[in-house]
């Protein structure tokens, strides 16, 4: 059995990205399986190119914490809650989101990563990776048509909610932010089934 070593990035010119090979989502899960990358490494799969997973300060910790509390207090039998696990995005695009709300029972995963299929909702809470999730995660999410991506935009102090997704994009068609004072509601299959204050998510502001 073998193991990466990551080591820090080296101050180098990166190749064009036409000359990058591209791990698929299916030489990724051999490579975890052969043990060549184990949850040591810290790293998650996105456009076909393995990307550090940062580590998590106190303020991420509390958001994903908090959101987590919420849903779990609403999911019911139809749907259930997912904290940092994978998601399988074929063909090239394993990435973990903070939480999902997934389609179904857990134990009708039992065996399996959900795919984009499976899931109502992704959300990142971020601060030093706001570029990578305003930017390559959410182009990832939206070409697989996952329906609702959330930020919990630390930096800035809201909520951004992208809905509609448009898949020959990459983007999605509508973005809606909620701040301190109010209240971000949750929808499945466009139903409202809760909301979460905003306030609550965000440690540092009022």
């Amino acid at each position: 059995m073998s193991t990466i070593t990551l080591t820090q990035p080296l101050p180098m010119t990166l190749p064009s990205p036409d000359h990058v090979y591209r791990l698929t989502v299916d030489q990724y899960d051999r490579m975890v399986g052969d043990g060549m990358l184990t949850e040591h490494d810290q790293v998650e799969l996105l456009g076909g190119v393995l990307v550090r997973r940062m580590p998590k300060n106190p303020e991420h910790e509390w958001a994903v914490a908090e959101m987590q509390e919420v849903l779990t207090a609403c999911q019911s039998s139809t749907w259930h809650v997912r904290k940092e696990a994978p998601v399988r995005i074929p063909d090239y695009d394993e990435p973990e989101p903070d939480l999902a709300i997934v389609r179904g029972t857990r134990a009708a995963l039992r065996g399996k990563h959900p795919g984009p299929a499976d899931l109502y909702l992704v959300a990142e809470v971020s601060n030093a990776t706001l570029d990578d999730d305003q930017g390559v995660r959410k182009e990832r999410y939206a070409r697989a048509g996952i329906p609702v991506y959330w930020i919990v935009n630390l930096r800035d102090g809201r909520v951004e909610v992208y809905t509609d997704p448009d898949r020959a994009v990459g983007n999605y068609q509508s973005r809606v932010d909620y701040g301190p004072g109010e209240e971000a509601p949750v929808h499945i299959d466009g139903q409202e089934v809760c909301r979460i204050a905003v306030a609550d998510l965000l440690p540092k502001w009022p």
